[in-house]
């Protein structure tokens, strides 16, 4: 675990009466610490704002529930890095808060800037916190949990490994709480599409469950990035996950996939404009050999976009078969729709393919 993304969730770090849980984030410091301090670049994911503000702030129930959330987050995301910074500064660790929106995603350079802060932090000895940011995100562009949230930084700091933290040992082939229930300790690759039944509880404090663990997971594993999820409740769960020792699921990685193609692969919600490419396009695409999208091969387009907006493409039946980035605008585009000689409207070095 040399270069890890850790997501720490809700229902690990809080009590059942919604208190905060400070002994289990106190463990779970010390454990990080002793990881960072051993070499390992880690950046720490971390739920918990929003009830850390529950406790802080009592709201009247009549007040709207957007504003409630954006109160509590506000101001629990002051109790929860002040916590952190505490446990850690102990542990002579200093820390930095980074809190982000999907839309934080969405731009390349924005991206990248985000990850030079990432990388410019580690290489000061700095642990990043990272989480996102509810008082400002709107539904449309929030993110499903911070699963993807851990699941987007894991692909933008190129990570060998993302370790999810939950009440559970990992993925079970049913119910966690049916007495027949067996943990799978491996999912391969050629696994990912088989039926697992998967618990729909969701935690009391979080929006996300295990469905969107396995759909993250398997993404993630997609991009070449080792997926461990495990029960970050037990004590020494990441020294026993280093050392091999504990109950968890591992989602093993294909081979790994180039930066630029890990950024598209999480772009499905926010992508620019669309392409349709005739089935000569679609078929070569999808040959052994490296195909970038030419105007000659686009039968129309859709949305209004300009160079570096992510789009999305798809067959004449409109099935979709990925994402890239666009190197000219939607104008420039229909002037040269069905033209041969023409540039490459999506490089192959830009285009994710599902």
């Amino acid at each position: 675990m040399k270069n890890c993304v850790i997501k720490i969730g809700s229902n690990v770090l809080i009590h059942e009466n919604g208190q905060p849980n400070l002994q289990r984030m106190e463990s779970l410091s010390r454990q990080v610490a002793s990881l960072f301090r051993d070499g390992s670049k880690i950046i720490l994911i971390s739920s918990g704002a929003v009830a850390f503000g529950k406790g802080e702030q009592a709201l009247p129930e009549k007040l709207d529930p957007v504003l409630k959330k954006q109160i509590w987050a506000a101001t629990g995301q002051v109790e929860l890095i002040k916590t952190y910074k505490d446990f850690f500064g102990k542990l002579g660790i200093p820390v930095a808060q980074i809190l982000v929106t999907k839309e934080d995603f969405r731009d390349r350079k924005h991206f990248l800037n985000m990850k030079n802060c990432i990388q410019g932090l580690l290489r000061q000895g700095i642990l990043p916190i990272i989480n996102e940011n509810d008082t400002v995100a709107i539904s449309e562009l929030m993110f499903t949990d911070n699963d993807e949230l851990a699941s987007l930084t894991a692909a933008m700091i190129n990570a060998d490994s993302l370790i999810l933290l939950t009440n559970v040992d990992g993925v079970y082939d049913g119910p966690p709480s049916h007495p027949d229930a067996k943990l799978i300790p491996v999912i391969h690759s050629a696994n990912f599409e088989n039926e697992i039944q998967i618990s729909p509880v969701k935690s009391s404090f979080g929006r996300g469950g295990m469905l969107t663990k396995l759909n993250m997971a398997k993404k993630s594993a997609d991009l070449g990035i080792r997926v461990l999820i495990a029960n970050g409740t037990k004590e020494n769960i990441l020294a026993e996950l280093a050392s091999g020792t504990a109950k968890h699921t591992v989602f093993e990685p294909l081979a790994k996939k180039q930066s630029p193609k890990k950024w598209l692969a999480h772009g499905e919600q926010y992508f620019k404009g669309e392409i349709t490419v005739n089935a000569g396009a679609k078929e070569a695409l999808f040959s052994e050999k490296i195909t970038s999208i030419l105007p000659v091969g686009i039968t129309s387009t859709t949305g209004s976009f300009s160079k570096g907006d992510i789009i999305s493409v798809l067959d004449q039946e409109g099935q979709r078969l990925g994402l890239g980035r666009a190197e000219y605008s939607d104008l420039h585009l229909k002037e040269r729709l069905g033209m041969k000689n023409q540039k490459p409207f999506i490089h192959y070095d830009y285009l994710y393919l599902f």
